[in-house]
């Protein structure tokens, strides 16, 4: 009976090894890793935006409308509960990817504002900020573009036969992934160069 229930086992095992859940085993588990690199380095630009945000009050306080813009962008992202589970529900990660990117345009609009304030742009604690800032958004691009490729070979993996009727057969459906409108946009990080300031830019 024994050898049986084995022979069993080891049937079914061979069956879904060539039907590929196998395969879809390893890459779901690839595209969580990956979602997880991206979280990480999201929330590492979360934590830098208080500072950054009272550094450039400390000398550009009038700056009121931009700074309030920043602040409200990093809170509406924080009040999305970004779980593995929102890799599997496309309308959860789309408006996860909407904030995400008022946050990255809320601050380059407030990199530009710094440019006028070159006091500013000369304080020490700014340009450890901007050091920080600017490699938090390499490292995003780098987990974002190994994200992409995860959920792409997932996606393919169960919309190929037979995969697709394994992947149908237990329920494994197509993940959500990023967009741009510019998909350059994907391996390009937004600018944040704190070099000398224009010859035109006035004085505060």
């Amino acid at each position: 009976m024994r050898i049986v229930w084995f022979g069993w086992l080891a049937g079914i095992g061979v069956l879904l090894s060539g039907c590929g859940y196998n395969t879809m085993q390893v890459q779901d588990e690839k595209v969580k890793s990956a979602w997880s690199e991206v979280l990480n380095q999201y929330q590492r630009r979360a934590d830098l935006i208080p500072n950054l945000v009272a550094t450039v009050k400390g000398f550009a306080a009038q700056e009121q409308q931009v700074l309030l813009g920043v602040t409200e962008a990093r809170a509406k992202v924080g009040s999305i509960q970004a779980t593995p589970e929102l890799v599997n529900d496309a309308a959860a990660f789309q408006k996860f990817q909407q904030a995400q990117g008022e946050l990255s345009g809320a601050l380059s609009r407030l990199m530009v504002v710094t440019e006028n304030y070159p006091q500013l742009k000369s304080d020490a604690n700014f340009r450890d900020l901007q050091a920080q800032l600017e490699g938090t958004e390499n490292r995003i691009t780098v987990a974002r573009n190994r994200y992409i490729q995860a959920v792409q070979d997932y996606n393919v993996t169960i919309r190929t036969f037979p995969n697709n009727l394994t992947a149908m057969a237990f329920g494994y459906k197509e993940k959500p992934n990023f967009t741009v409108e510019n998909e350059a946009a994907v391996s390009k990080p937004p600018s944040v160069d704190f070099g000398s300031a224009p010859a035109s830019a006035p004085a505060h």
